[in-house]
């Protein structure tokens, strides 16, 4: 486990949150709570069947399971939902079967207040567990869009933040265009911020360092730089910038002198998601990385979205990460 997962369990333990998994038919989901309650860091909120939970064979007496089928709570969420979007075109009678499904559920719980957080995605698509979310808690106050990062945790590393990095987007917004990125520079600098406890530097990604080549694309990364300063300009956020260039302190001297950002940077904006998932993976299975992710930022309350290749500790990592993103909002 990693100084930085650890560093979160410990702030998580002295904030404690409510986070709702709604899974409980995945024995990742299950063995992950599991884990949590023996830890302390959080408490966790189970929805499922009784059937479906019982059926990992694993003693879930001490865990806190909620059936949206019979609970006290859905028809009061039921009346919830259907305030929210009866100007959609939602009835009454569709709100009440859309809070049966546990992804609503337990969005409906964060919206209500209920639970702090949700962390799902082991079963799901990454459009299953976002459409409630952004149905029912909207974006964040200033935010205009959704997007989502990895922190990855490079070992013996003493780039970026003691080997650790914001990787975005790297796991949502497949074709940003420059207002988008600059969006995504950022949230992922605010996310950071939260996250490592340090001030973020933002590099601007691309095959070109400032100006180095000409290109649609350059010329898109340039762009969100320009649209990125003048939303912050006390940001640390510049390039565009090759990698090297970016991370390590004599090529960025090299390649781009007059840049306070150039070899320093700790959060990698990388200029579509082909890029940036690829960037992650090499990194993780190269570097031997850890990666925690996908994490959503752009969300009024924190919602997490997980790989489905995901294993029972990555969700307990995305658990710690969330409940310390639950300690930020306002």
């Amino acid at each position: 486990m990693s100084d930085f997962l650890l560093r979160t369990i410990k702030r998580a333990a002295a904030n404690k949150k409510r986070i709702v998994l709604p899974e409980g038919a995945d024995v990742r989901t299950i063995k992950a709570a599991l884990e949590v309650n023996r830890m302390g860091f959080a408490d966790v909120v189970v929805l499922g069947s009784a059937d479906a939970i019982g059926a990992h064979g694993l003693d879930v007496s001490e865990l806190q399971i909620i059936d949206p089928a019979d609970s006290s709570n859905t028809l009061h969420y039921a009346s919830i939902l259907f305030e929210l979007r009866k100007d959609k075109g939602l009835t009454y009678e569709q709100a009440s079967k859309l809070v049966l499904d546990e992804l609503y559920y337990g969005v409906m719980m964060v919206h209500a207040g209920d639970a702090d957080g949700m962390v799902a995605g082991a079963a799901h698509a990454t459009s299953d567990v976002l459409r409630p979310c952004l149905q029912i808690l909207k974006t964040a106050p200033g935010t205009t869009l959704v997007s989502a990062f990895f922190v990855m945790v490079v070992p013996d590393c003493d780039l970026g933040k003691e080997g650790a990095f914001i990787f975005a987007d790297s796991g949502l917004v497949q074709h940003p265009d420059s207002e988008q990125l600059a969006q995504i520079a950022l949230s992922s600098a605010t996310s950071f911020k939260t996250l490592l406890e340090d001030e973020p530097i933002v590099a601007m990604l691309s095959h070109s360092t400032m100006g180095s080549a000409k290109s649609p694309s350059v010329s898109k990364v340039a762009e969100a730089v320009t649209i990125a300063k003048n939303l912050n300009p006390q940001l640390a956020l510049d390039g565009e910038f090759q990698l090297d260039a970016a991370i390590i302190p004599e090529i960025g001297a090299s390649k781009a002198p007059g840049s306070a950002v150039a070899g320093r940077a700790n959060v990698l904006v990388f200029p579509d998601l082909d890029s940036g998932n690829i960037g992650y993976k090499l990194t993780q299975r190269l570097a031997k990385a850890e990666a925690y992710g996908p994490i959503t930022q752009g969300i009024a309350k924190p919602v997490n979205d997980l790989s489905r290749g995901c294993s029972a500790e990555d969700i307990v990592g995305v658990i710690a990460i969330t409940a310390v993103q639950a300690g930020t909002v306002a």
